[in-house]
């Protein structure tokens, strides 16, 4: 049976559409079976016309057990949103990045058709990524439960009024103030909206959460990196009752009133990423971030690397 290759594409970039049609002509040359969704192949259809290649619809011509890898057309959060898709499956996601700084994508456009021929030829890896379930109580009232890949961000609705909120590890109070916000992150997450906040990067095969305060008025304010399985928390006070917000991955939000409480804990369900490049992450953060690293010599010899060349330097 050949393998079967879903499509996915930011189909309100021009862009994306037309590298959605290059995939699947080359998957289609391949042996390989695309796949895409209705509305994604009739979008495409509108600004381009009929695709040149047979396409099957999934969960009309099959559903998402029958597919073998997801590719993804666009930037990050195009992959969150097919992280979404593929949330409850054991589908990989290989991102081609379309967008700006692009973290959670493996290739960049320029890569496509060797991107393709990497998923014909299978010379990828499959990385599992931690993720978080947050779930929202009022009282003993659970008003929500939700997941997420980068991170579940509380924050205030009303740019007026400061949030009064105290942060929480493992049952225990840390610090309470007025904020902006407060980012509670994955390590995947970590280069995402908790980096802008002034929080640590987070190296993504380092199992650990992230609490980041955003604009916090408070003597001690700094971003917490605590154990993968802590339990997170931030409470909406009440003393100047305002309303907060809480984002997942800035794709589903819900209003907080005061006396919330979101609580964060590691996922059984990770996602998974399709690497093709074994790059070590320092190199992609540099790259991404374009770090300037003139000057920089490389590690030295050590004593034993002098021993076993005869105490000859190279």
């Amino acid at each position: 049976m050949s393998r079967r290759i879903l499509v996915l594409a930011h189909t309100g970039r021009k862009a994306a559409m037309a590298a959605a049609q290059e995939v699947c002509t080359q998957l289609h040359a391949a042996g390989l079976v695309p796949v895409m969704r209705r509305k994604d192949l009739e979008d495409i259809q509108a600004e381009y016309g009929q695709l040149t290649v047979p396409t099957e619809i999934l969960f009309e011509d099959l559903q998402l057990a029958d597919v073998n890898l997801g590719m993804v057309l666009g930037g990050d959060g195009t992959i969150l949103r097919a992280a979404e898709l593929v949330r409850d499956t054991e589908v990989p996601l290989l991102g081609v990045n379309l967008g700006h700084v692009g973290f959670l994508a493996e290739s960049e456009r320029e890569d496509l058709e060797k991107t393709v021929g990497w998923v014909v030829d299978r010379a990828y890896t499959v990385e599992e990524r931690l993720t978080i379930d947050v779930k929202v109580w009022l009282d003993s009232t659970l008003l929500a439960h939700t997941w997420a890949l980068n991170e579940a961000a509380v924050e205030k609705a009303d740019r007026q009024r400061m949030l009064e909120v105290v942060m929480e590890v493992d049952g225990r109070p840390i610090s309470s103030f007025g904020c902006d916000g407060v980012v509670m992150a994955t390590p995947t997450g970590s280069t995402a909206y908790a980096f802008s906040a002034g929080g640590p990067v987070v190296w993504p095969e380092v199992e650990a959460l992230l609490i980041t305060p955003i604009s916090a008025h408070a003597v001690f304010s700094r971003p917490l990196v605590v154990a993968p399985d802590s339990i997170l928390a931030v409470e909406i006070l009440t003393r100047n009752a305002a309303n907060g917000l809480l984002w997942c991955d800035g794709r589903r939000s819900l209003d907080l009133p005061p006396g919330a409480r979101v609580e964060v804990t590691r996922s059984d369900v990770p996602v998974r990423l399709a690497r093709t490049h074994q790059t070590p992450f320092s190199e992609r953060l540099v790259r991404k971030f374009q770090l300037p690293t003139q000057g920089w010599r490389g590690p030295a010899n050590h004593p034993a690397d002098v021993a076993e060349s005869g105490g000859v330097l190279p």
